[in-house]
């Protein structure tokens, strides 16, 4: 089996996990269900090239056990927030765009897409995995980025939710803890998570899979991350304004004078 074989192997399992999540997100009329399933989707991935391995190196259970970390860490937080809430705006946009008959089309519109996405991502997880070099400082390094990320990623979603939950900030601004340094520090940590996935798979050679945080910068920075979502919260949040003028947009620094 060539190593495109290997790779692409996590297609068919990775569109299966996709079908079910459509079925689930068909039955609750909400597409925006798929932001759950996204990171399950690479760890359907993840699990099916180390299932491949004879035997498992080091680098592979680290790999793996990263993966599950993140995984299911950020699965279980987008569940409690998003699993009864109403659709997200920018799945209901998408909805509006593609009738009628959009629950058919959200099948390859929405959820096959993102499948295809999980695997160029996931070329960090595959190249991790199936290399049989012994570890690396840089495997080291990339191991401390991605835990890193995940670390900044919970705490910023932990601290956004409590910010939430007060009834007297519904039409505050967040700018506490790591929200003082960056407008978005989930997404920063999500940027170290895959950037360090990579670092991992240099160790190996595979520099090829630069393809994989490449991509999920521009996804981050230019399409479903920070572009879209600053797009009108300055209409719904009057004070947003002055946040944006004093305070990063995405890499963490000091704050600016007003």
């Amino acid at each position: 089996m060539t190593t495109l074989q290997e790779y692409t192997g996590a297609l068919p399992w990775m569109l299966v996990a996709a079908l079910l999540a459509w079925c689930v997100a068909t039955r609750r009329r909400n597409v925006g269900l798929v932001d759950i399933f996204w990171s399950l989707f690479l760890l359907v991935a993840a699990l099916w090239y180390f299932r491949g391995q004879a035997a498992p190196t080091a680098r592979a259970l680290l790999v793996l056990a990263l993966t599950i970390l993140w995984a299911l860490r950020l699965a279980g937080h987008l569940a409690l927030r998003n699993w009864n809430a109403p659709e997200d705006r920018r799945y209901q946009a998408i909805r509006a765009r593609n009738q009628p008959w959009f629950a058919w089309k959200s099948l390859y519109l929405v959820f096959g897409l993102q499948a295809l996405l999980a695997l160029l991502v996931a070329a960090p997880l595959y190249a991790g995995m199936s290399a049989g070099q012994p570890l690396q400082l840089l495997d080291y390094a990339g191991a401390a980025l991605v835990l890193a990320g995940i670390i900044t990623e919970s705490v910023a979603d932990m601290q956004l939710a409590a910010f939430r939950a007060a009834a007297a900030n519904q039409d505050r601004v967040m700018d506490h803890g790591l929200w003082r340094y960056s407008r978005h520090p989930n997404y920063f940590g999500e940027f170290c998570v895959w950037w360090g996935f990579f670092l991992i798979a240099l160790a190996t050679g595979a520099w090829w899979t630069i393809i994989s945080p490449l991509l999920m910068s521009v996804l981050l920075l230019r399409v479903s991350g920070v572009t879209l979502l600053e797009k009108d919260i300055g209409a719904r949040r009057p004070g947003y304004a002055e946040y944006v003028a004093r305070t990063n947009a995405f890499f963490p620094g000091p704050r600016k004078a007003a």
